[in-house]
């Protein structure tokens, strides 16, 4: 055989070597998209959210809705009392300031209301960070921080800010950690959340603790009202708009609150109150039902939670868990289909690595070759060069996970429309009934919000839904206690001069 012929089947051996490569790459290419898309798809049938399911949703709502109110621990849903019995009603005339303790930082608020017809003339606010030593100290250091805080806010008022002689000022109280509240201005703290260890505190009424922090700075202060920032959103609503009956947050976390017939509530054994309402903060995060789409993913994030077994709504729809969600749908597909490389990207390991906000940036990218799920993944997660097929992937995940949530959140809506007998018309009387929203996920995330309001008007049918109106309540935990300071006042029916 001579050289040449050598050369030429050392040739087409090398060839035929290349062409084996190939085909074995392709066939483990194809071999990756064929189980990743199976993944994908059993999470879509999963995560289905088909209308039957939504109205069999809304109807567990109202029914846990109905066993809350009827005696303490008879639901999941703790239908709290929050002794507002009184909603703002636009003629709240006067000078109120609003304190909002929710996390590491504080705010301290003053609003002029100008009456009817006027609303907020004016407002101020401050907002300070809390000392990591007092988060872990005594209730005297800490409430004595804030009251020093709040009189330096008080005494910088100018000469539009002075009340009538002899008249206190009054403050709206937004206190958002667990407390058994027992009037509509005192409630003891169950137990501190959020980085909050503050021993002595639990057990006393955080009331009667930043009172006593007022009087010593010399500060004629009242504290009026101790509300919920879901409660004082939906405070804030009925302000503006007299037809409002429910508030819901869908931010970080997510809470629903409205107002019921005070004689529907049948562990409620104290007097009627003369507005013959109530409203109830629902706590409705801690809801669960069997009809809830849950995948195998909520389970092990549920397993693997702080509070396994609690707040199963929440782990759904809230913005504190949609984008773990989907990281966890990634992590798999990474581990079983080799989406990222033959290796799993450490950081895609991370639980929580990938927040909402991120998840909500990549659903909404509208660029040809999908650039803000490239740079998201790059500089996130630390996976690069990644194809525009692998970019349409993660897009279509996050669509399925936010729509199931925004589904599941209208459907809960629904079921607060049904208790309260706003669902369908009565007799052919045209009512318009309002919920008002608030939550960064509500107000930043278009795609959920978008899909949300589509969906109760699929449950609804278009005729109720033309009377159903989602109107955005902003800043609830701060200008709405302010409002329930004034709805609440110990001066009201006492003329102004």
């Amino acid at each position: 055989m001579g050289k040449k012929a050598v050369v030429i089947i050392t040739a087409a051996a090398v060839c035929a070597a290349a062409a084996a490569l190939v085909v074995r790459h392709h066939m483990r290419s194809s071999g990756r998209w064929a189980r990743a898309t199976a993944i994908i798809k059993e999470l879509e049938e999963k995560c289905g959210t088909p209308i039957g399911k939504l109205r069999q949703v809304a109807d567990a709502m109202a029914v846990e809705m109905h066993a809350g109110l009827a005696s303490e621990g008879g639901s999941k849903l703790k239908m709290i009392i929050s002794y507002v019995d009184n909603l703002p009603t636009g003629t709240e005339k006067g000078l109120f300031y609003a304190l909002d303790l929710g996390g590491t930082n504080f705010r301290v608020l003053r609003v002029q209301l100008g009456g009817k017809g006027r609303g907020i003339i004016s407002q101020e606010f401050t907002e300070v960070s809390i000392p990591e030593h007092l988060m872990v100290g005594t209730s005297d250091a800490l409430f004595d921080y804030i009251a020093a805080e709040l009189a330096k806010f008080v005494a910088k008022e100018g000469q539009d800010y002075q009340l009538p002689p002899g008249r206190q000022r009054e403050l709206g109280f937004t206190f958002s950690f667990p407390v058994l509240q027992s009037s509509i201005n005192s409630g003891t703290l169950i137990k501190w959340t959020k980085g909050f260890s503050i021993d002595d505190a639990v057990g006393q009424d955080v009331v009667a603790e930043l009172s006593k922090a007022i009087e010593k700075q010399g500060l004629d202060m009242r504290v009026s009202a101790l509300v919920n920032d879901t409660v004082g959103t939906l405070a804030g609503g009925r302000y503006v708009n007299g037809d409002v009956v429910a508030a819901v947050i869908l931010g970080t976390g997510t809470n629903a609150a409205y107002v019921e017939r005070a004689h529907a509530i049948p562990k409620w054994h104290g007097l009627l109150p003369k507005s013959g309402d109530m409203v109830i903060n629902m706590e409705w995060g801690s809801f669960k039902s069997a009809h809830l789409p849950l995948t195998e993913y909520d389970h092990s994030l549920d397993t693997e939670s702080l509070n396994p077994g609690d707040q199963i709504f929440e782990k759904l729809i809230s913005g504190m868990y949609l984008g773990e969600i989907v990281r966890r749908v990634l992590c798999k597909i990474a581990e079983e289909a080799s989406l990222f490389g033959d290796t799993v990207p450490p950081k895609l390991k991370v639980p929580f690595i990938l927040r909402t906000p991120d998840m909500s940036a990549m659903h909404h990218d509208t660029s040809s070759d999908l650039k803000v799920v490239r740079d998201i993944l790059k500089n996130v997660l630390e996976i690069s060069n990644t194809s525009l097929k692998v970019r349409k992937f993660v897009v279509e995940l996050c669509n399925i996970v936010a729509t199931r949530g925004a589904r599941l959140a209208a459907a809960g809506i629904v079921g607060v429309l049904k208790k309260v007998g706003k669902d369908a018309f009565k007799d052919g009387e045209k009512q318009r009934t309002v919920v008002a929203l608030d939550g960064g996920l509500y107000e930043h995330y278009n795609e959920y919000s978008k899909c949300m309001e589509n969906t109760l008007r699929e449950l609804l049918g278009e005729e109720v839904s033309e009377s159903i109106v989602i109107e955005h309540s902003n800043d609830g935990s701060g200008i709405g206690a302010a409002l329930l300071a004034a709805s609440h006042s110990q001066y009201l029916g006492v003329d102004e001069s």
